[in-house]
């Protein structure tokens, strides 16, 4: 039911997320009824709402975002919420739904989010530290990231999607406690471009389970899968996602960064 509404459904704009580089709506989706309650949320980022880039000439940003979504379930692994393009109070652009993430300063007793800052040689137990740099005070902090099979699988995702600007903002422990990740505008090109906060994994291996989803998922991406992503992207992009996901499945092992900027400013 809730699939239909999101294809089909009429939303009305509730709200603007003013941070975000794009225009990015959020939106609820009635189902009919009289209660707010049983709305639909979701968000709707309109093509005519992006600002182009120089580097990402093809296509447009939604279309990247949804075909990250499809690998993401192509893969299995549901670590996209659910995402299509369709139109809109804005025309075409591309609707995703809206994700209740947890408040961890308040939900569970003061815990740390998922990617976070702390103190020099105070890295809690359970998380891995990225880098050191200074804060705008000139403090010296850590960023740092959760050691979660969930967002290790986030991160291996990314690989796969070269995902160009993964912050910390982007990667949400939702309430149901699932991690999912969000914001895919600029990912799949052809040249490596691979800028995460979630570098905690470089040079180790990746687990065997996940390993064993890309096997399945090298063999379906050049019929199906391709099929579904070339609306959105181009031949050579797809050609190389299967050359990412066969290096990856070569060297099983998560990549090093390999450029001079390989965390996204800002980092959230």
């Amino acid at each position: 039911m809730d699939g239909a509404r999101l294809r089909t459904g009429d939303m009305t704009v509730i709200g603007r997320v003013d941070v975000a580089s794009n225009v990015t709506l959020v939106c609820d989706i009635e189902d009919g009824s009289d209660s707010a309650d049983l709305a639909l949320r979701v968000v709707y980022k309109p093509v005519r709402g992006e600002r182009p880039l120089w580097d990402f000439p093809d296509g447009t940003l939604a279309g990247r975002e949804v075909a990250s979504y499809l690998i993401s379930d192509a893969l299995g692994w549901g670590v996209i919420p659910e995402t299509i393009l369709r139109d809109g109070p804005y025309g075409p652009g591309m609707v995703q739904r809206w994700i209740e993430s947890a408040d961890n300063h308040t939900d569970r007793g003061n815990r740390r989010d998922l990617v976070d800052l702390c103190e020099p040689g105070a890295v809690p137990e359970g998380f891995t530290e990225v880098l050191r740099a200074l804060d705008p005070a000139g403090n010296e902090v850590c960023l740092i990231h959760a050691d979660d099979p969930r967002l290790q699988r986030m991160a291996v995702l990314d690989v796969l999607l070269n995902n160009a600007d993964r912050k910390g903002g982007h990667a949400l422990e939702g309430r149901d406690g699932q991690v999912y990740g969000v914001d895919h505008g600029i990912c799949l090109h052809t040249e490596d471009k691979l800028r995460t906060v979630l570098w905690g994994w470089a040079g180790r291996a990746v687990p065997d389970g996940l390993i064993a989803d890309i096997e399945t998922f090298a063999k379906i991406l050049p019929g199906a899968v391709a099929d579904s992503l070339s609306p959105h992207i181009t031949d050579a992009e797809i050609d190389a996602l299967l050359g990412r996901t066969e290096d990856l499945l070569e060297h099983r092992t998560m990549p090093f960064p390999h450029t001079s900027r390989p965390i996204p400013w800002p980092a959230f």
